[in-house]
């Protein structure tokens, strides 16, 4: 399991920002994952352990790309050149024509014969009855055809080490003839909740009970993470019984995820849970919404308590547990990118503090794509989150927002 120093997670300013936080998990948390080779078709959504090298360059051959006629450019004259037509190659063909002031009919993907290094589209010649073949002037030598190598030099790193795979990559080694890669094992992580409120769907519920949404929503984020979650269910507000939790939990485990019971009030036990299993410090990040995260080690495993309130729970995930998760894994940072769009609404926050507004996007009647922020505000409201597509990300510089002003929206298909 994770051996990673007791004060990684710690930090002397009173108040840090978005960023800082971020720059912060990515600096001090390394890998602690293993290795393992899996086949090609298991890859997608998975951390390449080691660079992947081109073991052959792509395309592996000249090649056509388009279907027409293969010539010598240096056989082509100042106007229309008549040539006769020497042959013909259709893709997966290999065809050795060498003779001179000749054209090959070709085909998209058909290997270009050696000398040959120009090819006309088929739309543009006049091909005559006698098999002979009109060309007109003007195309410049090699047009048309995909050099060996022009995508992918023989040798190149192909796929850098740390990414996180996506069909493309997975794509790109299969063009490379690769049937498995090396990629770093999943996470292991322990999820629970915590509060006497709290009840798991199907279970009973008296009137003083909510059921509990937020480990199913962290769960959720988590498997699409690529991580193994272990679902330890809700425990109840007893500090020894939390720090029994927590310690067996720290055994078997990369990573702890907890979620409520992390402010500083009398029925708040997960702090002094975590201080008596391990060591404990608190994380005030300038972020709305959202609360002081929870930050810990516990025998060498790295513990994160997120807020109970639903939407603060799945922000301050995205923007703590979602890097620490990934770094753990050995991925390369992936900062989280807000897009341009259009404000539909009106906005007032303090400077100094980085706000999130979930909006819906919709197509303005002058076809640009503008936000519409949800009518309601609340950390607790689930709705906003189902109801809408994303986050629009309001920077600490900021202090006002008007309609028609262009703000930085975050898609909620990047946060997993």
């Amino acid at each position: 399991m994770a051996q990673l120093s007791d004060d990684c997670f710690a930090f002397g300013g009173p108040m840090m920002s978005v960023d800082e936080a971020v720059a912060l998990i990515c600096e001090r948390l390394h890998t602690i994952t293993g290795s393992q080779t899996i086949p090609l078709v298991e890859a997608d959504g998975r951390i390449l352990c080691g660079d992947l090298l081109a073991g052959i360059p792509l395309p592996p051959f000249n090649n056509s790309a388009v279907d027409g006629f293969a010539v010598r450019a240096a056989d082509l004259g100042s106007g229309v050149t008549r040539m006769p037509v020497a042959g013909r190659i259709e893709a997966g063909a290999s065809v050795n024509i060498t003779r001179d002031n000749s054209a090959i009919r070709i085909f998209t993907g058909a290997p270009v014969p050696s000398g040959f290094d120009t090819v006309f589209m088929q739309e543009d010649v006049t091909i005559g009855s006698d098999e002979f073949v009109e060309l007109p002037a003007g195309l410049k030598p090699g047009a048309n055809v995909r050099p060996a190598g022009e995508d992918i030099e023989k040798s190149s790193i192909a796929i850098k080490s740390g990414s996180r795979l996506t069909p493309s990559h997975v794509a790109l080694a299969a063009a490379l003839g690769r049937t498995d890669l090396t990629v770093a094992r999943k996470l292991k992580v322990a999820v629970f909740s915590t509060g006497n409120e709290l009840v798991s769907p199907g279970e009973n519920q008296s009137p003083p009970q909510v059921y509990d949404s937020n480990r199913f929503m962290l769960m959720a984020l988590l498997r699409r993470l690529g991580c193994n979650v272990s679902d330890l269910g809700i425990l109840r507000d007893d500090r020894a019984v939390l720090a029994r939790a927590l310690a067996r939990a720290a055994e078997d485990h990369d990573f702890i995820l907890t979620s409520g019971g992390v402010s500083t009030g009398d029925a708040d036990h997960v702090k002094g849970a975590v201080e008596d299993a391990g060591k404990l410090t608190f994380w005030r990040m300038a972020i709305k919404p959202g609360r002081p995260v929870a930050m810990g080690m516990i025998s060498g495993t790295p513990f994160v308590g997120l807020p109970g309130n639903p939407v603060a729970s799945f922000v301050t995930q995205a923007y703590v547990v979602r890097p620490a998760v990934l770094a753990l894994m050995g991925a390369l940072p992936a900062p989280l990118m807000a897009l341009p769009v259009r404000a539909a609404f009106s906005y007032k926050k303090k400077a100094g503090r980085r706000e999130f507004a979930r909006a819906k996007l919709r197509r303005a009647p002058d076809g640009v794509v503008e936000a519409v922020k949800f009518p309601r505000e609340g950390a607790g409201l689930l709705s906003s989150l189902v109801e809408t597509d994303g986050l629009v990300e309001l920077r600490e510089d900021i202090t006002r927002v008007e309609p028609g002003e262009s703000v930085g929206f975050i898609p909620y298909s990047s946060l997993y």
